[in-house]
């Protein structure tokens, strides 16, 4: 029984349990004023399913939205999860950023909008829909149709204009408020919020600036003018630097004087804001207009090799860096930590305005093949040193690049005569796809590539045929995965690489294994591993040693298994690489449980698992957990084996299930749970899968692992730490009963029952009943009050 959000006697929505599941960024800056705004979007959030932060362009909808969603976080169970729509090429793709932004790696077949709503059905989650206003129809429909069949989501979606849905509550977000002209004191000043946050990025541009009384006027009417836009006055603080607040006042009084003989129709605040930008423009030098135009060919953040790379232009490469750095302190640009590379982005009305420039210099065409031939050499670059020491660092290379990625294949099908290329980069970005589960979005690109290119037998479709094909096996789509084989296997032939015909080769014995013919698939990776020994990549040999591991530890010849296992393991160390040598010890480690070597296969499938944990490889890790359950059956670990198959199925349910790859992996499962039932009962079972499904990922590998987190030591010292009352509330939660339910068992108020049940979470560091429940029936037999 999940909980639901309370309302409390003033509307606003509180606390529920601490949380800090989600993806919502940190602050960089001091969030100011918005006290009024805060408050009443919570109590909409409150009452309404569905609300929506409505305005202007520039007037801080996304800043208010994410203090919003951080203040209501501890509310949702599941977490609150941000999602940017600032960078969609089509409403086609909104399901897709959605499940991206929740991590769901899924690779089972089906419609993704119902695979989606599947996924949140049961989950007590806050949707953060940012930037709607260019795919509103599809914001919408989705929107209606999350809601309608997952009772316990609700959406915060920011937009120019509303959704139009029914239930949707609107706050219209006004600007920050300012001082009326020519009534402002010095003391009265700081009441407003416009001037408050003018102050305070005017203190970050210069540390000694602070509110006088021979400048507040000045700064009062500075705020006016820009009518309390706070990226308008953020670009106009930062230019204390070279001015003073009279002279800003000056420049933008002549700037408005001009701008009323422009654009009458455009609603006032865009003149505004588009003023300031224009204004900003104006100031930089040229270098810096012409690299701020060739920026906006990004999207989302970028790192220096990039703009070095793609955005140059005329400007020495060593003097990029300079000019970079000067946008910067122009609040152009906004630099932001990024692991061990510091990267850049720009504000989308800044990105905009540039992009319009550099379409009016005739530039943007061409800057765009530039930036995909880039990328094109990054990915390509990438794949060449996957088996090696710098793996993971290209694994958080890639998701940092993803829009970017995501930009170039798009240029790739939208430009005539660039399919080939697309195919290059989709082919090369295979091993990335594979270890994040993003089996889907290869799919899709892969199949309008190939849709768009014009056939023939050259080597870049025969390797995207492959690729698709594979993917679409481990999609579980046999049928499209085997029509994809048929096609590369004749166009291999008629292309004449020997090396091509192995890729195929190879294809079709996933195939193969993947429908649980297994003499056909050893057949067939025997046939290719020989071609890749002889003339294939270490990625390729890999590929070839990893499918004839698997095929023959399905066959029971844990001989050959532990061959190509020990090939693979030494291949891989000896190169620093991380993903397949987690599928190796995996591999390993099932073939010693068929043997019976249980220690054996607990200390390979552990390692395997840290491995997958390094680099995130969910797939990996998802089967990892499940055979580690087999082993704690095995050794006489029921209750753990039903924890660790509760988190093998909640990692499934993101990543889709490793049975795609490894068939009789569902055999396996139904024996040992069967077992551990008939060891513990159904009803412990029952609660100790709830309880594993509840962890999260990292949790679930540190239990795993029997390397216990914080929240588990305060479990297990919880039995000396509750109360009678609260023993008594915690035994009747996991018999399933409501908080209302308990109330009445126990004669008190219903808020003195949800206390109690808030207290015991608090104490047994839990996030949700289902772990009261299992933790109970761990603890039935302890001493208590």
């Amino acid at each position: 029984m999940r909980r639901g959000l309370r309302v409390e006697s003033d509307g606003v929505m509180p606390a529920a349990v601490k949380g800090t599941v989600g993806n919502l960024p940190h602050e960089l800056t001091s969030f100011v004023g918005r006290r009024r705004e805060v408050t009443e979007a919570r109590r909409l959030l409150s009452v309404s399913r569905l609300v929506t932060l409505a305005g202007i362009g520039g007037v801080g909808k996304t800043r208010l939205a994410l203090r919003v969603a951080a203040d209501a976080s501890r509310a949702f169970e599941d977490g609150v999860w941000l999602v940017e729509l600032g960078e969609l090429d089509d409403d086609t793709t909104l399901v897709d950023a959605v499940s991206a932004a929740l991590r769901l790696r899924e690779q089972r077949s089906g419609n993704p909008e119902v695979l989606l709503t599947e996924y949140l059905a049961t989950r007590q989650l806050l949707l953060v829909l940012d930037n709607c206003e260019h795919v509103v129809a599809a914001a919408a429909a989705l929107s209606e149709t999350l809601l309608r069949s997952c009772p316990e989501l609700r959406i915060l979606a920011t937009s120019r204009e509303p959704l139009a849905i029914g239930g949707e509550a609107v706050l219209r977000v006004p600007p920050l408020t300012v001082p009326e002209p020519e009534r402002s004191s010095l003391q009265g000043l700081p009441q407003y919020e416009a001037v408050t946050l003018f102050v305070e990025r005017a203190a970050t541009a210069v540390p000694e600036f602070e509110l006088t009384e021979d400048n507040h006027v000045a700064v009062a009417r500075i705020c006016r003018q820009l009518d309390g836009l706070p990226l308008a006055i953020e670009l106009a603080a930062v230019r204390l630097r070279v001015m003073s607040a009279e002279q800003i006042l000056q420049r933008l009084t002549d700037r408005y004087r001009l701008l009323t003989v422009g654009s009458r129709g455009a609603p006032s605040r865009q003149q505004t804001l588009r003023l300031c930008v224009d204004w900003s423009h104006e100031l930089c030098t040229e270098e810096e207009r012409e690299l701020w135009a060739r920026l906006s060919v990004f999207a989302g953040g970028f790192e220096l090799d990039a703009v070095e790379g793609i955005c140059a232009g005329d400007l020495p490469v060593e003097n990029v860096l300079d000019v970079v750095a000067s946008l910067i302190d122009k609040s152009i640009l906004i630099r932001e930590e990024s692991g061990p590379a510091v990267r850049y982005h720009l504000l989308e009305t800044v990105r905009d305005y540039g992009r319009e420039k550099l379409q009016e210099a005739g530039e943007y065409v061409s800057l765009r093949r530039r930036h995909r031939d880039w990328y094109e050499q990054l990915v390509v670059r990438c794949e060449s040193e996957w088996i090696g020491p710098r793996q993971v660092m290209w694994i958080s290379r890639l998701d940092a690049e993803t829009l970017n990625l995501r930009a170039a294949l798009h240029f790739c099908l939208t430009e005539p005569a660039e399919a080939e290329t697309g195919l290059r980069i989709a082919a090369a970005l295979y091993p990335y796809w594979r270890a994040r589960g993003l089996l889907r979005e290869g799919r899709r690109w892969l199949g309008q590539l190939l849709g768009r290119h014009p056939g023939g037998a050259s080597r870049e479709r025969i390797e995207a045929l492959y690729v698709d094909s594979v993917l679409a096996g481990m999609h579980g789509d046999r049928e499209a995965a085997k029509a994809l084989v048929d096609e590369g296997a004749l166009l291999a032939e008629r292309n004449g690489d020997t090396l091509m015909v192995a890729l195929v080769v190879h294809a079709a014995g996933c195939c193969a294994m993947f429908a649980g013919d297994l003499p056909r698939a050893r057949v067939c990776f025997e046939e290719a591993l020989a071609e890749f020994r002889d003339k294939g990549s270490l990625l390729q040999l890999t590929w070839g040693l990893l499918g004839l591991a698997l095929v023959s530890g399905m066959q029971g010849d844990g001989a050959v298994a532990k061959m190509c296992g020990s090939e693979i393991f030494a291949l891989t160390e000896a190169h620093g690489e991380s993903v397949y040598r987690g599928w190796s010890l995996w591999a390993a480690g099932m073939a010693a449980w068929q043997r019976g070597h249980l220690t054996l296969a607990d200390d390979h499938v552990k390692q395997g698992l840290r491995l997958s944990h390094l680099v995130d490889d969910r797939i990996s890790a998802c089967g990892a957990l499940e055979v580690l359950a087999w082993v704690a059956v095995g050794s006489g670990r029921a209750q753990q084996a039903a924890e660790l198959m509760g988190t093998a199925e909640a990692v499934a349910q993101t990543v889709g299930n490793p049975s795609t790859v490894y068939p009789n992996l569902l055999v396996h499962h139904a024996e040992c749970e069967q077992q551990a039932r008939a060891v513990i009962g159904d009803r412990a079972f029952d609660a100790a899968f709830d309880h594993g499904m509840h962890m999260s990922f990292d949790d679930a590998v540190a239990y795993a692992l029997d390397e216990q987190r914080p929240e588990a030591v305060s479990a297990s010292n919880g039995a000396t730490h509750l109360t009678r009352r609260e023993w008594q509330v915690a035994e009747l939660v996991a018999d399933g009963l409501t908080n209302k339910a308990i109330a009445a068992r126990l004669v008190i108020s219903q808020r003195t029952a949800q206390g109690h049940v808030e207290h015991i979470l608090a104490k047994l560091g839990f996030n949700s009943r289902t772990q009261i429940a299992a933790w109970i029936v761990e603890h039935a037999q302890d001493p208590h009050p």
